[in-house]
């Protein structure tokens, strides 16, 4: 309104004092003066205006907006009265570099760069449009590099990180006062090495620059001793020479191991069998493997690029996680993680404290799904997570150290008619020592999804290549290491205090006066020292889904 008042009061003023006594600079022209005048006006008026159909991010969007623009009186940022001007042509060259990060560059829309009518000055519409659609387009950039294209939660599979997207008003505020808004936007990309190995990787598959596959066609599954005429494609696609004797069909033992070294590499068993599922792997196609590094790259962003401190980094397909500190790697163990069926869920979340030889409180998911069968069972064996326990009788929970409790007091399993009362209504545990299946610590990060890092007494699992044997927790090879390390920061904590206190039996939690940053994460493409990139079983089959939902929004 401020505004209006004073372009009317400047029109008043232009017609009293029409002549030489006009009060403008000396060779300002008054038409430009107005026109200018007019886009701040179209400006306000196309914020002000209703969208048809606004979700909360738009209405956040819209709302900064309006605040950034009313704290310079509604000025633009990217026009002026020649048009677009130098920044502005700086963020679109990036808009349309965005390809090279995996992102899309129609996502971000730009003006066309001449004028309507070439022989007119632009009208003030144009350049409110121009304006308000380059500034939407940077905040849609900063916000699709930072994971916000699309909402991992919406696709499922145990999907759930916590998106730091930017605020859209400190965005515009940035690229408004930088003399290169390009390297404004472009900061936003994740900083994690990885993302920008994965990103030059990319760039070589979309360049065509790797060479034409070798394709080893369909046949029976080969293993040392075996002839077959597709063995020779083998040989060719794993770079082996023929050998000497001429029998390039015969599946001998330098093919079993190069197929070893790929099987490894793909996150497959390394068994030296070319069966199907290694016979898959060795044929994807480039394409494929680009969809495989853009959801990847989209993992990153779900990532923080700090990397001050200490942190823990579980990445669930290679059953393996890694303690950092300063972003450096000092520790590197083997975990076991979620069934298909109980995924480990992907989230980042901060350890609070450690449980030495913790209790272990059975979740309703367990006592429905597994103990109460087993419960109402009289001659069966049992299954699941109790596969190793006797059953046939209530009693077997006093022999496998399970007890119950019911509105806090004590009860007899064997006095319980499991078959009239609901089971989630008592409190199943185990305390600490004998076969409690935490074993003897637990790492907690308190989250929705109830799931955490602990020991196991199943410690023969940790040899398998393929580790998913979880209720979605993550169970620990080398726990008392991994205390230790949570623990360096902690006055008077060393491992033989940790081992004093795991001996004593006793239930001793320790909280941590600083909190530790905890990714539970999922890659399944990284790139080696040597440059090539290893690839890891997509156990969950994350990557279909995330590359599905990518290609929705293109």
């Amino acid at each position: 309104m401020k505004l209006l008042k004073c372009i009317a009061c400047g029109l008043i003023l232009g017609t009293a004092l029409a002549g030489p006594a006009l009060a403008v600079e000396p060779g300002a022209p008054e038409q430009l003066i107005l026109r200018l005048d007019a886009v701040k006006l179209e400006v306000q008026k196309r914020l002000n205006g209703k969208l048809k159909t606004p979700t909360e991010r738009d209405k956040d969007e819209i709302g900064a907006l309006v605040e950034f623009y009313s704290e310079q009186d509604n000025a633009p940022v990217w026009v002026d009265e020649k048009g677009l001007n130098d920044k502005a042509r700086a963020i679109m060259k990036e808009f349309a570099k965005a390809g090279e990060y995996g992102m899309t560059p129609s996502d971000y829309p730009v003006p066309e760069q001449s004028a309507p009518d070439a022989s007119k000055p632009y009208p003030a519409e144009w350049l409110a449009e121009a304006e308000l659609m380059l500034s939407r387009s940077a905040i849609a950039y900063t916000n699709h590099a930072r994971g916000g294209r699309i909402d991992p939660s919406s696709i499922g599979g145990s999907l759930d990180p916590t998106l730091r997207l930017p605020d859209p008003h400190d965005v515009m505020v940035k690229v408004a006062a930088a003399s290169d808004p390009a390297e404004v936007i472009r900061g936003y990309q994740p900083k994690h090495p990885q993302f920008d190995l994965l990103r030059k990787r990319l760039a070589e598959i979309n360049g065509g620059e790797a060479k034409k596959q070798v394709v080893v066609p369909d046949g029976p599954m080969l293993k040392p001793g075996v002839k077959h005429a597709s063995v020779e494609k083998l040989r060719e696609r794993l770079g082996l020479e023929a050998p000497k004797d001429g029998k390039a069909d015969l599946y001998d033992d330098a093919v079993a191991e190069a197929v070893k070294e790929f099987q490894a590499s793909r996150g497959l068993k390394p068994d030296g069998v070319f069966g199907s599922s290694t016979r898959n792997a060795i044929n994807a196609r480039p394409k494929d493997r680009a969809k495989t590094i853009l959801a990847n790259m989209e993992r990153w962003r779900w990532i923080p690029d700090d990397t001050e401190g200490m942190q823990v980094r579980v990445n669930v397909p290679e059953f393996m996680f890694r303690v950092l500190k300063d972003g450096k790697v000092i520790h590197t163990e083997r975990v076991v993680v979620g069934k298909a069926e109980t995924k480990t869920p992907i989230f980042s979340d901060e350890m609070e404290r450690i449980e030495f030889n913790p209790y272990w409180n059975v979740p309703d998911s367990i006592k429905v799904e597994e103990i109460l069968p087993n419960l109402r069972r009289r001659s069966e064996t049992g299954g699941g997570f109790f596969s190793s326990f006797v059953t046939g009788n209530p009693r077997w929970v006093a022999r496998n150290n399970i007890e119950i409790k019911y509105n806090g007091r004590q009860v007899d399993p064997t006095q319980i008619d499991w078959d009239k009362v609901d089971i989630r209504k008592f409190h199943f545990y185990q305390p600490p020592g004998g076969p409690n299946v935490l074993g003897v610590v637990k790492f907690m990060f308190p989250n929705k999804h109830d799931v955490y890092m602990h020991d196991t007494s199943s410690r023969s699992l940790f040899n398998q290549t393929v580790r998913t044997y979880s209720h979605g927790c993550m169970r620990v090879r080398d726990p008392l290491k991994f205390a230790e390390l949570l623990l360096s920061g902690e006055e008077n904590w060393s491992m033989g205090r940790i081992q004093g206190v795991v001996k004593s039996g006793n239930h001793f939690p320790v909280q941590l006066t600083k909190t530790v940053p905890v990714h539970i994460s999922y890659f399944t493409a990284e790139v080696t020292a040597d440059g090539t990139v290893k690839y890891l079983n997509d156990i969950y089959g994350h990557d279909a889904r995330i590359a599905a939902a990518l290609n929705s929004k293109d």
